[in-house]
């Protein structure tokens, strides 16, 4: 099956992301050390055929590169090199720690597990990934609530408190 794969790239560590089959939403998939990468990557398409990545680029405020940018450049070498044709699409990796964080805290996610860096790195790298497929695929996910028929909402199916 078709899969777009998302890149969150670190010196130590990489994030990785995958979409479902049909393109629509992003999932975490895995932590990996940054020097196993394209092993890790090569294994996991032995059994799913990846169409895309999609990397993170490290950029400033200003939208300039970062200075990470010099790392995610010698890994699009590497992967130019070892997946020579699937495409490479870079996608601006700004404030993905502080929503990462802020999905795990809305998650409800424990405070000594939201301090472990492994999943930050894979929920920014599906942050990322998700980031791309909302803007390329040309739908709006947003929705006016005041337009919600009354059969869906909580307060048609709400039960009465009990005095």
């Amino acid at each position: 099956m078709d899969r777009l794969l998302g890149i969150d790239y670190g010196r130590r560590r990489t994030g990785l992301a995958v979409s479902d089959p049909l393109g629509i939403f992003a999932s975490a998939l895995d932590t990996v050390d940054s020097t196993k990468l394209i092993d890790y990557i090569k294994n996991y398409a032995a059994g799913e055929t990846i169409t895309r990545f999609v990397v993170g680029w490290p950029v400033n405020m200003d939208g300039k590169p970062s200075e990470a940018a010099a790392d995610v450049e010698q890994l699009l070498k590497q992967l130019g090199k070892a997946f020579p044709a699937i495409p490479v699409t870079l996608e601006d990796e700004r404030f993905t720690s502080v929503l990462a964080h802020r999905a795990m805290i809305d998650g409800g996610m424990k405070a000594s597990d939201r301090r472990d860096k492994a999943s930050v790195d894979k929920i920014s790298a599906a942050i990322i990934l998700q980031s791309y497929l909302d803007r390329t695929s040309g739908v709006s996910a947003t929705f006016d609530p005041a337009n919600v028929p009354s059969t869906l909402s909580r307060k048609a199916g709400a039960k009465k408190k009990r005095r």
